[in-house]
């Protein structure tokens, strides 16, 4: 395992995280998992001996329970919370009220209080909003946010499924007001997906902050289950068809990755994993599983080197129709590069 430095930052984390979604089950988090406690300290301590000590759960993920299970695995298992780095979020509805969703003072103070409840924890290393809030000044926003670190409640803070333009507003405002900036993104990002490279790939270069990827896998599609003439009904994606992939495309990019794969000797799954972690902008690869198997083929990931011939191959299968104005950029560049 390796450890990369989160973002402008000196905190390292492992380059594959656990995220906890598999975790309790309740409302509509079943379709994603419904794993019971000596399910999850199962998990947990087999990604911690492989060398993960980066865990990224949601106060949204199964209504609280997952952050319960995730504080109570590393206690039942003895592990040192200070050789961790958990992650949290906020932004998600957690009750029947008006104020109990968003990005005010009043939700994110709160639910602070109570993800650290459920975790059985006095910090949160890295605490990240969920998503953009259209009704929320973001100057509100990062001034609770803000005031967490400074009581100490919080380490760092991050955002996860925002636009870039928003990002860079966030970064004016707190230059402007000295207030705690996001040190990292949290996005969708796979070889089936990559339009995270038109707008936010650069930003992130750019402003070095450091990027974790979710839903690697694109919701399974890349788990080497599906091909285009086993389109199978079973799976994840049977219950939850997310998140949105071209499959036209993406059965194209699995062939390929078939191929490599079968040279390689390794899985499907691993060469999408794989092909992330050469990417010089992500951070760490959210990982989440329903069985040890899973996990553990997840975790090889890490062992399975590319060449630059099989990423020519991949990137080229694989890559992002041009915009505009992304390709008139490029081709005003070509006289300074």
């Amino acid at each position: 395992m390796k450890y990369k430095f989160l973002g402008n930052t000196g905190l390292k984390v492992s380059e594959l995280c656990l995220g906890t979604m598999t975790f309790g089950g309740r409302g509509f988090w079943t379709a994603i998992g419904t794993l019971a406690q000596d399910q999850v300290n199962a998990l947990v301590k087999q990604s911690v001996d492989s060398g993960i000590n980066f865990i990224d759960t949601a106060n949204v993920y199964s209504e609280g329970l997952s952050e319960q299970m995730t504080g109570q695995a590393i206690r039942d298992l003895g592990l040192n919370r200070h050789d961790l780095v958990i992650a949290t979020k906020v932004r998600g509805q957690m009750g029947p009220g008006p104020n109990d969703s968003g990005l005010s003072r009043k939700h994110i103070l709160q639910q602070a209080d109570e993800s650290l409840k459920r975790l059985g924890m006095d910090y949160i290393d890295l605490y990240q909003i969920h998503g953009f809030d259209p009704c929320t000044p973001l100057e509100e926003t990062l001034e609770a946010l803000h005031d967490l670190v400074k009581s100490g409640k919080v380490r760092y803070i991050g955002c996860s499924n925002l636009a870039a333009w928003h990002i860079m507003k966030s970064h004016g405002i707190s230059e402007q007001r000295q207030l705690n900036r996001f040190v990292s993104l949290q996005a969708y990002y796979t070889i089936a997906g990559r339009d995270l490279e038109r707008e936010l790939v650069p930003m992130l270069l750019d402003q070095k902050m450091g990027l974790m990827v979710w839903s690697p896998l694109a919701g399974g599609l890349l788990s080497g289950k599906y091909t285009r003439q086993t389109d199978s009904e079973k799976g994840r994606r049977s219950n939850f068809d997310f998140p949105p992939v071209n499959k036209s495309k993406a059965f194209d990019i699995i062939d390929v990755m078939q191929i490599i794969a079968n040279e390689k000797q390794v899985t499907v799954a691993q060469i999408a994993l794989a092909w992330l972690l050469h990417q010089p902008v992500v951070t760490s690869v959210i990982i989440g599983a329903n069985k040890p198997q899973q996990l553990a083929d997840n975790l090889n990931a890490v062992h399975v080197q590319l060449t630059n011939e099989e990423l020519e191959k991949l990137n080229e299968i694989s890559q992002l129709s041009p915009e505009y104005p992304g390709w008139m950029i490029d081709r005003q560049s070509r006289d300074r590069k």
